[in-house]
């Protein structure tokens, strides 16, 4: 079966979704183009400043999408066969994922581009509040780590294609620095210069392109330079990627965040349009190039990823549904979006976008033959190589294609692990009440210096044989990050519920409030309790991971008891203020 039978009605599915559900939603939530938004009357051009939605598209899409929906959908897809994972991308990114972003998207504009941690205060109590800020913390800490881990192993050796071709780690690291020096020299034309943005796209993106071909004529081989392993040269790629978490958080969003987001999510597209454009092109003129070959389905349980149900679920995050989304969608894009309506396809479009980011990644794995070895590679390698082959056909060299594939990998996880560790730092400064510049420098040293534990730490598997970082960390940062989006949509329910008091809200968020919440603490009990419990009895683990894990399970048990008392115990909608947002929503349109 030819890949095109998977990708093009996936495509129509996704286009429909955002049509007819998207504009229910609209509806729903009474969105009001009219209607001033806070980064219009709270403008202040530091955090709020309302800018053109075609830019806050790219930024926030390129915020959400990071590795996620390239490391899960492969990830699930070898472990699990390709058609489980396609079904829960395209229902879970419809009717949980694109609403949960929206939702969150919506709550924080409504709320005056407060976080979701503040309206779960306004709306339920400060000890939820502090418990959801704790659980963000927490998440936030162990998606830098999986992500740090993963991206570093991209920087260090060589790759060898097919045709007998390499791929140097070591080029990839080039093209990912020079990538970070264009978006602040953009960001300072745009800014100082006056560079309109059009033009800004029309120099700049290209360049991103010279940085591609350049990094493998002149590859930064760190390990070679120092005279180390591999493995070594790994930890200090880790140590200097959170360096950099350190600095990008404290700079201004106008020289980094905006246009670098801007030229990520136009590399998104980029890297998209490559890939579907290939995959047509390789159906059409090199028969069995695009064929699927990888099982529809393999097994239901397996020994490296456990039981479909719930492994799943929090295998596919990014892609299907993401707890992460919600901290950007109420911590930057609130404060930057111009009109509400632009709610619909910033919070609801780039979900349904990024499942077919996912969709695609889920090809790469689907091309593969059954027994094939390449599935036993990283998943962003398994990426690099699939991308490669589609863009092939296109007449671009297999090395370039990789390095492009590679290289879009490592820049969406670089708007993910600064906006994680910027949000990191609002939370330390938020719980410890310190402001100014020596609490914004300490939130992010805390926020950064954390996953640095963990990645120098070594990580060995049951028999005693090191493992990498991100493997060990993603199964959790999965289970925390769908629980996250739980926590996230028991909030958003009990908000619309107190406020509006009608049956749709049971359906719309309520459910996929259910799902989530029961998949995530299934996933994550599952990793957690047989850590305590052997076949010798009770024990006390050393590894920090069932630790975590247990207190997430017990902040997330103390949220839900609070959000069922908000809801049973009756009081007027608005008994812990509010009353303007509450007059706003009575006020506002149906249409």
């Amino acid at each position: 079966m030819s890949l095109l039978a998977v990708l093009l009605p996936s495509a129509v599915v996704l286009t429909t979704a955002y049509l007819v559900y998207g504009r229910v939603l609209t509806r729903l939530f009474r969105l009001d183009g009219q209607r001033p938004t806070p980064a219009v009357s709270l403008r202040d051009d530091v955090d709020y400043e309302p800018i053109p939605p075609q830019l806050l598209l790219g930024q926030h899409f390129s915020a959400i999408a990071a590795a996620g929906p390239i490391v899960g959908p492969i990830l699930a897809g070898v472990a699990f066969g390709w058609l489980p994972a396609l079904a829960w991308i395209l229902v879970g990114s419809i009717f949980i994922g694109g609403v949960h972003d929206f939702a969150a998207l919506v709550a924080s504009i409504r709320h005056r581009a407060r976080s979701i941690a503040e309206v779960v205060r306004e709306h339920m109590s400060r000890r939820s509040y502090l418990l959801f800020l704790a659980f963000v913390w927490i998440a936030l800490v162990y998606i830098v780590v999986a992500f740090t881990d993963i991206t570093a192993s991209s920087f260090i050796g060589r790759q060898t294609l097919e045709d007998g071709q390499t791929v140097s780690g070591g080029g990839i690291a080039t093209s990912s620095l020079l990538y970070l020096v264009i978006p602040l020299v953009m960001g300072f034309c745009m800014r100082r210069l006056g560079m309109p943005l059009w033009l800004a796209t029309a120099i700049f993106l290209p360049l991103v392109g010279v940085a591609i071909w350049a990094g493998q004529k002149i590859p930064f081989d760190l390990g070679q330079l120092l005279g180390t392993s591999e493995a070594s040269a790994q930890k200090i790629w880790g140590v200097l990627l959170l360096a950099y978490c350190l600095v990008a958080a404290m700079v201004p969003m106008w020289l980094l965040l905006q246009p670098r987001g801007h030229l990520g999510g136009c590399f998104l597209y980029v890297a998209l349009a490559g890939a579907v454009i290939g995959l047509v092109a390789s159906d059409r003129l090199v028969a069995g190039d695009s064929c699927i070959r990888y099982p529809a389905f393999t097994n239901w349980q397996t020994e490296k990823a456990g039981s479909l149900i719930p492994m799943l679920f929090i295998t596919i995050a990014c892609g299907a549904c993401s707890g992460f989304h919600s901290l950007i969608a109420s911590g930057t894009t609130s404060k930057q979006l111009r009109k509400e309506t632009d709610a619909r396809p910033i919070g609801y479009g780039t979900m349904l976008l990024e499942a077919m980011v996912a969709i695609v990644s889920l090809s790469c794995v689907m091309v593969l033959a059954a027994d094939s070895p390449l599935a036993n590679q990283p998943p962003n390698f398994i990426y690099a190589l699939g991308m490669g082959r589609f863009l092939e056909i296109l007449g671009v060299p297999a090395t370039i294609g990789v390095s492009f594939a590679l290289m879009a990998f490592t820049t969406f996880v670089y708007d993910t692990l600064d906006v994680c560790t910027r949000l990191g730092r609002y939370i330390i400064q938020e719980l410890t009440g310190m402001t100014g510049r020596a609490g914004a420098w300490l939130g992010t040293a805390i926020t950064a210096g954390t996953p640095l534990v963990f990645l120098l730490r070594p990580q060995l598997d049951g028999n005693g044989n090191p493992i990498p970082a991100w493997k060990l960390f993603w199964s959790l940062f999965g289970a925390s990050n769908q629980l996250l989006a739980a926590l996230t949509l028991l909030g958003v329910t009990v908000w619309l519920w107190r406020t509006r008091r009608e049956t749709w809200v049971w359906f719309v968020t309520g459910l996929p409030t259910a799902f989530m919440y029961v998949m995530s603490t299934w996933a994550l009990a599952s990793m957690t309790w047989p850590k305590f419990s052997t076949p010798n009895g009770f024990v006390l683990p050393t590894d920090p991971v069932p630790w975590v894990g247990l207190v997430l399970l017990s902040l997330a048990a103390v949220m839900l008891v609070e959000a069922v008392r908000v809801i049973l115990i009756p009081q007027g909608p608005l008994d812990r203020g509010g009353i303007g947002e509450a007059r706003a929503w009575a006020a506002a349109p149906t249409a």
